[in-house]
């Protein structure tokens, strides 16, 4: 099973951006999906982003879509979160996850592994 290990995150502005990196210890299989999920303090995690590992697929919650980018280098079995035009609302500690299959790759109970989190956090 592959470990994840995310770094990129800080404090930043409002308005500012920030990219997240997500390495993988190994190879995804294609199949796979890596997404991202956040938490802020005392409420649960959340969806964010995803990709299939593929590359051909992704999906964005509302409240990120038009200012997130998630992308991958299936070479350096590296996924990103690039965050641009981001708010205070998007504090919080950002997850990456690898899902054994893409249809389930939004449900934080389907994970098949974590990274260990890396705090973001957007002044006003």
């Amino acid at each position: 099973q592959v470990q994840l290990v995310e770094s990129g995150g800080g404090l930043v502005q409002a308005g500012g951006s920030l990219r997240l990196s997500c390495a993988a210890s190994g190879r995804i299989s294609s199949e796979r999906a890596m997404s991202w999920f956040r938490q802020a303090p005392g409420k649960e995690r959340m969806f964010v982003a995803t990709i299939r590992w593929s590359g051909d697929v992704t999906f964005y919650a509302d409240s990120v879509n038009g200012r997130f980018t998630i992308s991958r280098d299936s070479a350096l079995n590296t996924g990103y979160l690039q965050m641009n035009s981001l708010k205070p609302e998007d504090t919080a500690v950002y997850y990456c996850a690898v899902t054994e299959k893409w249809i389930l790759a939004r449900r934080a109970d389907h994970v098949e592994v974590w990274g260990q989190g890396t705090l973001v956090t957007v002044s006003s």
